[in-house]
């Protein structure tokens, strides 16, 4: 079976292209998606510091192409977005350690799809309880079981697990696609290079 690992935090908006694109492909090449919650700003901190410091000092132009190119994705893939939103960035710790506790229940893609859409289609701030909550229902989990689990200590260090593995594999970003274990892609834009290095299997 080929396979992809999709490394992604909710709180990117181009994530949430690539999650929403990379499931049809996976199915149209019949290939199997390992689905690996991270922490992007534990990225950011170790390897891309760049980033913060565009953010501090953007350039005006590029920016407002940003806005367009990520509408222009946005239509294509038949979403709404909204940036940017109310909060950004966001802390999203809790929602992901909550990814990682409904793979056990099976459904992280239901989740993950709640917390995308209450955060970049709903502009709801997905570090209070209140909205996890919410996301928990929208994907048919017992939200307190949810809350309690992102306090537990094995949660907690796979998250960071994750996060130090995406670093030590070359990841800069979010989201990062490695295709059989080394092939690496970043990006919703690289998801044709995705599908030809699958159809090279």
């Amino acid at each position: 079976m080929k396979r992809i690992e999709f490394f992604y935090d909710v709180s990117s908006p181009w994530t949430y292209l690539a999650f929403t694109n990379i499931q049809p492909l996976a199915r149209e090449e019949g290939a199997e998606i390992e689905w690996r919650p991270f922490l992007v700003g534990g990225v950011f901190n170790s390897v891309n510091p760049s980033v913060y410091q565009q953010r501090e000092t953007p350039v005006p132009a590029k920016a407002a192409y940003m806005l367009k190119d990520l509408q222009d994705w946005a239509r294509q893939a038949g979403l709404k977005i909204v940036f940017p939103p109310k909060v950004f960035p966001v802390n999203s710790v809790k929602a992901l350690r909550g990814c990682l506790w409904a793979k056990v229940e099976g459904k992280e893609v239901a989740l993950a799809t709640a917390l995308f859409e209450l955060y970049w289609g709903e502009d709801r701030d997905i570090s209070q309880d209140d909205v996890l909550l919410e996301a928990a229902g929208r994907a048919g989990l017992d939200g307190a079981a949810m809350l309690q689990a992102t306090g537990d200590p094995a949660i907690k260090a796979q998250l960071k697990a994750n996060t130090d593995e995406v670093i030590a594999r070359g990841g800069f970003g979010s989201p990062t696609i490695f295709i059989n274990g080394s092939d690496m892609y970043f990006g919703n834009d690289r998801l044709p290079l995705v599908r030809a290095a699958l159809r090279r299997q």
